[in-house]
């Protein structure tokens, strides 16, 4: 099926670099692979070899090229400079919370801090009370809270942290009286599942190695079982394909297992690669510890269930696109769960899809979207009758519980143009108040003064693909306007409105920010998501090129001016329009990037995503990857515009050499002599919840698309 040929002997640099850019000089070493008769050729095969010296050296070399250049772009600072005093001036900011054993355990971001610290009170109005500062806890790092996980009485509370957006999380317990952690400490770990019932043991996922370059480290993980005070080496494998081999847990899936504290009757597991279709299994509470559950399904794939999965008692609730192209909520019994024979909870609505539901005690609160705007119904759980939530306002809205055991839940709204507000929802009252947490945030009058257009833009094929225009009022469609596109396209996740701070800080400054609702994503259902999937993915990038034509013709911007960015899989969006359009853009951000599909699944963290975009091991799906691939179609000798690579050092997710190897097929291929730069982020995961180094990591990418747009407040210093 597949042979490997490497030309040792080979090796070229570029030769038609400008002279105002001297790159590091990339050697070609062409790797080639056949798969199913057709070879595929790979020049920077060997950048993916991060532990090499030359290859950490190339990565140096490329990182102090790209910063002494963005050092010299007018405007970045001050982009950095804005960010900060806009976050200086905003109340503090609350998530993960949650209320149990009558405390509300929370984390908070106080303007200005880099990183959130965990809280807790005894009661709503309890006095807040420190638990953990991730600032001060090892003196000279700066860690990132990934979890705070109470124990259900509220004594102990579990918190997981990571350093520089590694994710890979050390878990340590603390004692909430005593402010004292247990001597227990658990490393590299991908998190964790939650409590047993007596509050003294938890589940956590073990992974092999927490080596973003290791290609087996996440290969193969386990549900552990830990007891406090016990040795961390003898925690029991407490649910993975080598304790229950008749499961057939694939190695690239992450087995879990949990207790939920309102079906308290029953031990639930599951397993799960990035396949929205959800698989879970359920045992009596009385097998739990047995060391031999007979676990029964509950769902598997072909029950097509994705979105959103709730237990109550006996009652099982999920979101469903079997027979609802736009998705339905149905109920089944856990005591012979059937899905095929499911009660219609929530019908699918002909123009809306059905993206969500949260559970109170006596309530579902069931959230549809229009595209634009999300639409709230309540379920009563008792009378099984249904009424609308009429919103304070349109926008994005999303809803949670902290606590199942009240009607209480926490509904926050926004938009493109209209900041993040919170509300307290009382579900037996249908009534809204101000939440008890976050508070309407500030902006200065310009962030007040955003035009945002919703229109639909003619495909390549005909269909109509919406598109979200923000742009400063009073901005003139005379062709003159930089602009910069931002879109995804994968997962089947949405585009949804909400207000982006860093760039609505462009569109203030006379930027047209367009957000395309690509296919692979599912503004418009199921069939959206599906028509971005595997073999049909050009969809996802030829969108984006139609919203591009569109805003060029309808005098928003020109090719001269307008710039695109991707970030993560929209890697794969972002690479693969420049590569087929070079002549619509000026610039482009690669942030993050899937640049190099092919190679995908033989990264750490790409077994698991292979549902979503194949891998080359079927023919069908490895024809698919290399049209998906950005790196493959980079071709010597094409003018391409001005682009930034970005990668994290510490990335679990995209490991830096996908964006890497793609700056390198630029740097060696473009004859436009617009910059190729690659920047590296050493102190950066995927993401990171530090905002000195995102505010930075961003206005890097954003000056330099500016700057290459011909933004007069963006330019090269002397």
């Amino acid at each position: 099926m597949k042979k490997a040929i490497i030309a040792l002997g080979f090796l070229s640099v570029s030769t038609t670099l400008s002279a105002q850019w001297k790159y590091p000089a990339t050697k070609k070493v062409p790797v080639t692979d056949t798969y199913f008769g057709t070879t595929y050729t790979d020049n920077y095969r060997w950048l993916e070899d991060m532990k090499d010296p030359n290859v950490v050296s190339w990565f140096k070399d490329q990182a102090d090229l790209t910063n002494a250049a963005l050092n010299k772009i007018s405007g970045r600072n001050e982009l950095v400079a804005e960010w900060k005093n806009l976050d200086k001036i905003q109340p503090a900011v609350y998530h993960s919370r949650n209320i149990y054993g009558g405390r509300v355990f929370y984390q908070k971001t106080m303007p200005g801090e880099k990183v959130g610290k965990a809280y807790f009170r005894d009661g709503m109005n309890g006095k807040e009370q420190l638990l953990f500062d991730p600032l001060t806890f090892i003196p000279g790092k700066t860690l990132s809270i990934q979890q705070i996980i109470p124990s259900f009485d509220g004594k102990k509370v579990l918190i997981a942290y990571s350093e520089n957006g590694a994710e890979v999380s050390t878990i340590q317990v603390m004692n909430v009286d005593t402010r004292k952690f247990f001597p227990d400490v658990i490393n590299t770990t991908a998190g964790s599942s939650g409590w047993t019932f007596d509050n003294n043991s938890f589940l956590y996922t073990w992974i092999k190695s927490g080596d973003n370059t290791d290609p087996t480290g996440r290969l193969n993980p386990k549900t552990k079982l830990h007891k406090l005070g016990t040795d961390v080496s003898k925690d029991i494998d407490y649910f993975s394909n080598e304790s229950y081999p008749k499961l057939n847990i694939e190695p690239k899936a992450y087995p879990s297992a949990f207790f939920q504290d309102d079906s308290k009757a029953y031990v639930f597991a599951g397993q799960g690669t990035v396949q929205p279709e959800m698989t879970y299994y359920y045992a009596p509470i009385s097998e739990a510890f047995s060391g031999n559950i007979q676990w029964k399904p509950i769902c598997t794939t072909e029950d097509k269930l994705v979105r959103a999965f709730d237990m109550v008692g006996d009652r099982v609730f999920a979101i469903t696109y079997n027979g609802a192209k736009n998705y339905k909520l149905v109920e089944t019994s856990l005591k012979n769960p059937n899905w095929n024979t499911a009660k219609t909870i929530a019908p699918e609505k002909k123009d809306w899809t059905l993206e969500s539901f949260s559970r109170s005690k006596d309530y579902l609160l069931i959230n549809y979207s229009d595209g634009i705007n999300n639409h709230l119904y309540r379920y009563n759980l008792k009378t099984n009758a249904t009424t609308e939530v009429k919103l304070p306002f349109n926008g994005s809205a999303y809803a949670f519980s902290m606590d199942t055991r009240s009607n209480n839940l926490i509904v926050g709204i926004t938009s493109w143009n209209k900041p993040f507000t919170e509300f307290l929802y009382n579900a037996e009252k249908n009534a809204f108040s101000p939440s008890p947490f976050n508070k309407p945030a500030v902006y200065p009058e310009a962030y007040k003064n955003l035009i945002v257009e919703e229109v639909e833009v003619k495909g390549h094929d005909g269909v109509m693909i919406p598109l979200s225009i923000i742009y400063k009022k009073g901005l003139k469609k005379d062709g003159n306007n930089v602009c910069l596109m931002d879109s995804y396209g994968a997962y089947g996740m949405s585009m949804s409105p909400w207000f982006n701070v860093m760039e609505n800080s462009l569109a203030v400054r006379g930027v047209v920010v367009a957000i395309p609702h690509v296919r692979g994503g599912s503004e418009k259902g199921q069939e959206w998501y599906k028509a971005g999937f595997k073999t049909t993915k050009p969809n996802t990038w030829k969108d984006f090129i139609s919203c591009g034509e569109y805003l060029v013709e309808k005098g928003f911007t020109n090719p001269k001016k307008l710039a695109g960015t991707g970030t993560s899989a929209g890697g794969i969006l972002i690479s693969r329009a420049i590569t087929e359009r070079p002549d619509l853009f000026a610039a482009a951000i690669c942030n993050v990037g899937c640049a190099n599909t092919m190679r995908g699944e033989f990264s750490s963290n790409g077994p698991v995503n292979t549902p979503e975009f194949g891998t080359v091991t079927i023919e069908e799906e490895c024809k698919a990857l290399y049209e998906m691939d950005g790196m493959q179609h980079v071709k010597d000798g094409v003018n391409y515009p001005a682009v930034i690579c970005v990668g994290g050092w510490n990335d679990p997710r995209v490991v830096a050499w996908q964006p890497g190897k793609f700056a390198a097929a630029l740097q060696n291929a473009t004859t436009s002599a617009k910059p190729v730069l690659m920047k590296v982020n050493y102190d950066n995961g995927h993401f990171t919840e530090d905002k000195d180094v995102t505010y930075a990591n961003f206005a890097d990418q954003f000056a330099f698309v500016l700057w290459q747009c011909g933004h007069p407040d963006f330019q090269m210093k002397n």
